[in-house]
């Protein structure tokens, strides 16, 4: 999420410089209308788009530290999918939350403040809208089909005014900063969302004026415009008094009209989407999300190289001080699992169930990368792919001194119980210092025979706890059963 988040405002970023620098200044307005709106969408939908035309330009081997596989034995509880819990957010999405929901009680706020306007002036209903009179007031903006009008405004020549608005009107620009409004609270934090509505709103200005000095004398309508007015401040209204403007609205009424041919700028744009395609078609990011699913040929030669251990594990946030930062790592990653853990709905309505096998990378930054997945439905590989996502950054593995990417491996296992509770294979419950049963391939053994056993031979692992223990072990199986099953 996080690279597509810099992605879009890297690409309006680009798409920004080309209208400063090319098409601010020209007097094609519509056309700029366009660009504005266009590229912002494109910004949004580009960072998804692949083009496997594109892949194909682009060679595959990149040099790369080494990897090292490092397998560890991960023990299972069974998790009811009714404990997985809908706030559990990091705190980097409680930010992102936060900030949504603060911008949007302000945008509550501005549209109180048009509501109590309406409610407190006098309106008057004309065929195509609505006048809003505002006593001693200065104000002249619209809004969707009316018009907020100071009766000081309405005791000098005003015509001009009315008909400025009507084209706001008319063109339906309140449409597009409202859009503007709504990317403001969910993208609260981009600063480029800001930039790109302040050049609408100008726009819309110039678009305007425009159109009414066609009809109007343009010295008395400069005139008009180098009065200076008080106005609301709100972001998504046609203000016709806006002072920071004033003087590039008669900047841009006294410029000559754009020669066609400078419509060929328009062209830049190609160049610019193809190359973002490009990049996104082709990019191999060390610090993407990316997710490939794992063929079992993959797999199979991965797990050959167990015996790759490196120096030093990666080591979780938490486990600093740990005597023994793998067995702290085991346990951290199981918890996190556990704990994000939400069995989809569908695959439960669909009976869908079995082992996801997943591999990731921990980079030499201690970064999650290169996501790799292989299970029987793409619901529960999606859940599985969301969960390790979540994983926080850890301190990278070393090996012979130098940081290096960690492969890990561990195996998902969903399961439907008869009573359709949703389970998944996660870890040994700490909440009891009593010893578990151990059984591999239905044969008892000890703590000892099943801590020798070979990662990398297991199939699956699955954690009985409770009545669901006792029903099948009886009074034996009081404290837990592990069944493990060896591949064969």
């Amino acid at each position: 999420m996080i690279q597509y988040i810099l992605e879009c405002i890297a690409f309006q970023l680009l798409f920004l410089v080309i209208y400063d620098f090319f098409l601010k200044k020209e007097t094609f307005f519509q056309w700029n209308r366009v660009y504005l709106i266009g590229t912002f969408v494109l910004s949004l939908i580009l960072p998804w788009v692949k083009i496997e035309a594109f892949k194909q330009q682009v060679p595959q081997t990149f040099a790369r530290y080494p990897e090292y596989l490092w397998g560890l034995q991960n023990e299972a509880v069974v998790v009811d999918s009714n404990d997985a819990t809908w706030w559990n957010v990091t705190w980097q999405e409680g930010i992102l939350y936060g900030g949504m929901l603060l911008a949007l009680l302000l945008f509550g706020l501005k549209i109180r403040q048009l509501y109590l306007l309406r409610k407190s002036g006098e309106k008057v209903i004309y065929p195509l809208f609505t006048q809003i009179v505002i006593t001693n007031s200065n104000i002249a903006f619209s809004f969707f089909k009316s018009i907020f009008i100071g009766d000081k405004v309405l005791k000098m020549k005003h015509d001009t005014i009315i008909a400025h608005e009507l084209v706001h009107i008319k063109q339906r620009h309140t449409y597009d900063l409202l859009f503007f409004e709504f990317m403001r609270i969910v993208g609260w934090f981009n600063p480029l969302v800001y930039v790109y509505q302040n050049r609408i709103s100008e726009l819309h200005e110039f678009i305007a004026d425009a159109q009414v000095s066609k009809e109007h004398k343009s010295d008395h309508y400069e005139q008009l415009l180098a009065q200076v007015f008080q106005t609301e401040h709100i972001s998504f209204i046609n203000q016709f008094f806006t002072q920071s403007l004033i003087k590039k609205r008669i900047i841009m009424l006294q410029k000559s009209k754009s020669k066609k041919v400078w419509q060929l700028k328009y062209l830049l744009l190609v160049p610019m989407v193809l190359g973002m395609l490009l990049y996104t078609s082709c990019e191999v990011d060390p610090k993407s999300d990316s997710k490939e699913t794992i063929d079992s040929t993959s797999l199979k030669s991965s797990l050959e190289f167990s015996y790759a251990v490196v120096d030093e594990a990666p080591i979780f946030p938490g486990c600093e001080d740990a005597d023994d930062k793998r067995a702290c790592f085991n346990e951290k990653i199981q918890k996190h699992i556990s704990k994000h853990f939400n069995y989809p709905q569908a695959a439960q309505d669909a009976n869908i169930e079995g082992r996801v096998n997943v591999m990731f990378n921990i980079n030499s930054e201690g970064i999650i990368e290169n996501i790799k997945l292989r299970g029987p439905d793409k619901l529960l590989e999606d859940e599985v792919e969301r969960i390790i996502k979540r994983l926080p950054e850890m301190t990278p593995g070393k090996h012979k001194g130098k940081a290096v990417n960690v492969p890990f491996s561990i195996p998902v296992q969903f399961q439907l119980q008869e009573d359709n509770t949703a389970n998944m294979v996660s870890e040994i419950s700490d909440d009891t210092e009593m010893e578990p049963l151990y059984y591999v391939n239905d044969r008892k053994i000890t703590k000892l025979e099943m801590e020798a056993i070979d990662p990398n031979t297991i199939e699956s692992i699955f954690i009985l706890k409770d009545q669901k223990a006792i029903d099948k072990y009886g009074e034996e199986g009081r404290n837990g059963v592990v069944e493990i099953r060896i591949k064969k």
